[in-house]
């Protein structure tokens, strides 16, 4: 009898342990998945998708604007931007795949809005935007999970840290466009591979899984500068060009530039490359809403993976972040040994 009661005992134990630490304990997607944006439930909310558009599933249903969310490197956390502490003011939280055990990063309150995040491969950090309209700021910070202050780094917005985790990619903005460039994590060296005269605008940086290439928004266009032309005339010729902005896709060192999505629609902005390098999920919109869309690199073939539109007002379906099980790593990533070990997964 006492051995049954010891072990009715322990059965509640685990029953109890299983409801109440559970959740701590996230689960990665076993297949791949897709995040992203969509307003149709009349805010911003974060959505999970496959990568055929199917099970469109809404992870956080809360009255904020959630939204520009990224998978952890193993994918059992999701990075993402809302603005629950109030109207206008943006941060950093974090919550489990299924949108359960949702936390802020940092406790103390930003002064201005951190967004734009990205994780480090070995999941300890994460890089993001800051802007303060109020104070004029704008810069990149780098931040370590579990600790408050964060690292100021050189001008930029947009950033994605490299599969190898020694370098970021972001965006610069200058009078005449924007380059993309590269900064090394240790020495802080910046490196601008795509002059001007290849890409005027070059924005929204996306690696693949092995880091030999990148997906990025870009515009051939200049646009004019205001000063000296009549205002209407200026306003409009920003708008014509503004529609030019659309889908690159180009080698690591700069060479291989190739344009993927024509200029003769809507501007198509890039959301992610697929981890195997083969597709680009990219946003454009149609008949005034917003949708998600993806390209096959090689073949040209577009899928549109989303499909809400109003009635009562335009609709948002946007940006994404691509997970794949096949694409993550059982250790960490090292630098002088990543190459190999993205090239054997790859073959696999």
């Amino acid at each position: 009898m006492k051995t049954m009661w010891l072990l009715i005992f322990a059965i509640l134990i685990l029953l109890v342990l299983d409801v109440s630490v559970s959740p701590m304990f996230a689960k990665a997607p076993t297949t791949p998945k897709i995040l992203f944006t969509s307003s149709r439930d009349g805010n911003r909310e974060i959505y999970m998708m496959n990568p055929d558009g199917s099970e469109q599933v809404n992870l956080t249903q809360h009255r904020a604007e959630d939204m520009t969310a990224v998978w952890s490197p193993r994918g059992d956390k999701i990075l993402f931007v809302s603005n629950r502490q109030g109207t206008g003011v943006r941060d950093l939280y974090v919550m489990n795949p299924d949108g359960s055990n949702v936390r802020r990063v940092f406790k103390r309150k930003a002064k201005g809005q951190r967004r734009n995040p990205a994780w480090s491969p070995d999941g300890k950090q994460f890089v993001y935007s800051y802007v303060d309209w109020d104070r004029w700021e704008f810069g990149l910070y780098l931040g370590t999970f579990g600790e408050e202050d964060a690292e100021e780094l050189p001008y930029g917005h947009s950033p994605e840290w490299s599969p190898d985790g020694s370098e970021i990619a972001y965006s610069i903005s200058h009078q005449f466009g924007s380059r993309l460039t590269f900064m090394d994590v240790r020495t802080r060296k910046l490196e601008q591979p795509l002059p001007d005269e290849a890409l005027q605008w070059q924005r929204n940086p996306s690696w693949s899984a092995v880091g030999d290439r990148l997906a990025i928004t870009g515009n051939r266009h200049l646009l004019p500068v205001i000063d000296g032309k009549d205002l209407d005339e200026a306003r409009a010729l920003h708008e014509a060009w503004s529609d030019k902005h659309t889908v690159f896709i180009v080698n690591r060192d700069g060479t291989g530039l190739r344009q993927l999505i024509e200029e003769d629609g809507p501007r198509a902005g890039v959301s992610t490359l697929s981890p195997d390098g083969s597709e680009v999920l990219y946003t454009q919109k149609i008949n005034g809403d917003s949708q998600i869309f993806k390209i096959d690199v090689n073949s040209g073939v577009r899928t549109q993976l989303t499909h809400i539109v109003g009635p009562f007002r335009p609709k948002t379906n946007a940006g994404g972040d691509w997970f794949d099980p096949a694409y993550t790593l059982s250790v960490s990533p090292q630098p002088h040994l990543l190459t190999t070990t993205w090239g054997d997964v790859k073959k696999q």
